[in-house]
C-alpha cells in the first residue's frame, strides 16, 4: 500500500504574519505622508544627512524608517539617494493635482485609531469614529470646515480619476443628451465624462457647501459654459433630471432602506430608456475576492451609523425591484466596478 501523497509546499505562518501585523507597514507609510517625505522628494533625490533635518527626522531610527520605504516599494535607493517611485511622485506629492494623500492623512489622523475598536464594533454593530460618544461625525466636520472639506473632495477625485475616466471612455454616452452626477463631491466624475462627451449636457448635485470647489474644478478644466451646480440634499430633495444619473461611493454610506430609497429617486428622475450609473467598489458575488470591497464595508462599520458594501447582484436585484427593466455589472480597474440599470 503506497504511502498518501503530501502537499511539496510546507506550511508556513508568513502570511498570518505579515497579515496580523500589516499594521507596521501601514503606519510607516502613513507617517511618511504626515511628515511630507514625497513631497520633500519630489524636488529631488536625497541622502539620508538632508532629509533628516529637512524632515525633523532623529537619526536613531531614519535609516531604518527609509530602509523600509524602500523595502515596502515606496522609494528607491541608489548610490545612498533616496527618491520616490513612479507611483509615489504621482499620487503622494502635495504639489501634483492627482494627489491622494489627503485620504491617507485621514487615515492616520482617525481611522487608524478607530480601526482599534474594530472588535467592539463587530460586537455591538454601532459606529467606533466621533459620534460614538456625542461628538460630530465625519460628514458635519467636514462640512463645517472649507479648508478640510477641499482636501477631502480633492482626494476623492485623486483615489477615483482613473475609474472615472474608464467610466467616461466604456459607458455608450454619445446615445444620451444630457448626464448628472448625483453627490458631486468635486466633480471629476462630471468633469471627465464632460470631457469625452462634448455634446452632453451635465449637472453635478451636492449640497452647497460643495460649490465653490465644485466650480473652480470645472473652471480649471474650461467646462463653465456646459457644466453646472445644482443645490440639494438627495434625500430631502428631488434629484435632477438626466438621461444618465451616476452615483459614485454614494450607497455604501446607508443603509438598505436609505439605499433603496436613492435608487428609487433615480428612477423616478429618469427618462424612458434613461440609465443609472452606481460606482462602488463591488463585492464579487462569491463575496471570496474583492477584500478591498469588503474591508470597505467593515469601514462603513467604523464609520456609520447602518452603511455597508454590496455586491454587483445586491445592486441588480435593488435595481429591479425599483422598476429598472435591464441591469448589468461590468468591472472597471482593480476593486471598482459598475452597476447600471436601464429605465
Amino acid at each position: 500500500m503506497s504511502a498518501p501523497a503530501t502537499d511539496p509546499t510546507p506550511l508556513t505562518p508568513s502570511h498570518i504574519l505579515q497579515t496580523g501585523l500589516g499594521f507596521w507597514a501601514s503606519k510607516t507609510l502613513l507617517s511618511a505622508v504626515e511628515l511630507g517625505l514625497f513631497t520633500e522628494l519630489a524636488h529631488a533625490p536625497a541622502h539620508l544627512d538632508t532629509l533628516c533635518p529637512r524632515l525633523s527626522l532623529h537619526p536613531r531610527s531614519a535609516r531604518d524608517f527609509l530602509d523600509s520605504l524602500v523595502a515596502l516599494g515606496f522609494l528607491t535607493r541608489h548610490d545612498g539617494l533616496y527618491a520616490n517611485t513612479p507611483a509615489t511622485a504621482l499620487f503622494l506629492d502635495r504639489n501634483k493635482p492627482s494627489y491622494l494623500g489627503g485620504i491617507l492623512e485621514m487615515a492616520n489622523q482617525r481611522l487608524f485609531h478607530h480601526w482599534a475598536h474594530l472588535t467592539e464594533a463587530l460586537r455591538t454593530g454601532q459606529l467606533q469614529n466621533e459620534a460614538k460618544n456625542g461628538g460630530t461625525n465625519i460628514f458635519e466636520a467636514l462640512y463645517a470646515d472649507p479648508a478640510r472639506l477641499k482636501g477631502f473632495l480633492q482626494a476623492m477625485s485623486g483615489i477615483s480619476r482613473t475609474s472615472n475616466q474608464a467610466i467616461a471612455a466604456r459607458f455608450p454616452f454619445s446615445q444620451y443628451s444630457s448626464a448628472a452626477d448625483i453627490g458631486a463631491a468635486q466633480g471629476d466624475l462630471i468633469v471627465q465624462i464632460a470631457l469625452a462627451h462634448p455634446h452632453l449636457a451635465c449637472t453635478g448635485f451636492d449640497l452647497p457647501e460643495v460649490r465653490p470647489v465644485f466650480e473652480g474644478y470645472v473652471a480649471e478644466n474650461s467646462l463653465s459654459s456646459r457644466v453646472r451646480f445644482a443645490t440639494g440634499n438627495f434625500f430631502s430633495d428631488p434629484l435632477p433630471r438626466a438621461d444618465v444619473l451616476t452615483m459614485g461611493h454614494i450607497l455604501h454610506d446607508w443603509n438598505l432602506d436609505e439605499k433603496r430609497l436613492l435608487i428609487a429617486k433615480a428612477f423616478d428622475a429618469l427618462p424612458p430608456g434613461g440609465a443609472f450609473i452606481v460606482y462602488e467598489s463591488l463585492i464579487d458575488d462569491d463575496r471570496s475576492q474583492n477584500a478591498f470591497g469588503l474591508l470597505m464595508s467593515l469601514n462603513m462599520l467604523i464609520e456609520t451609523t447602518g452603511g455597508f458594501d454590496f455586491s454587483g447582484a445586491d445592486c441588480r436585484q435593488w435595481m429591479l425591484d425599483a422598476g429598472f427593466r435591464q441591469t448589468r455589472v461590468e468591472h472597471l480597474s482593480g476593486p471598482d466596478s459598475i452597476c447600471i440599470g436601464i429605465k
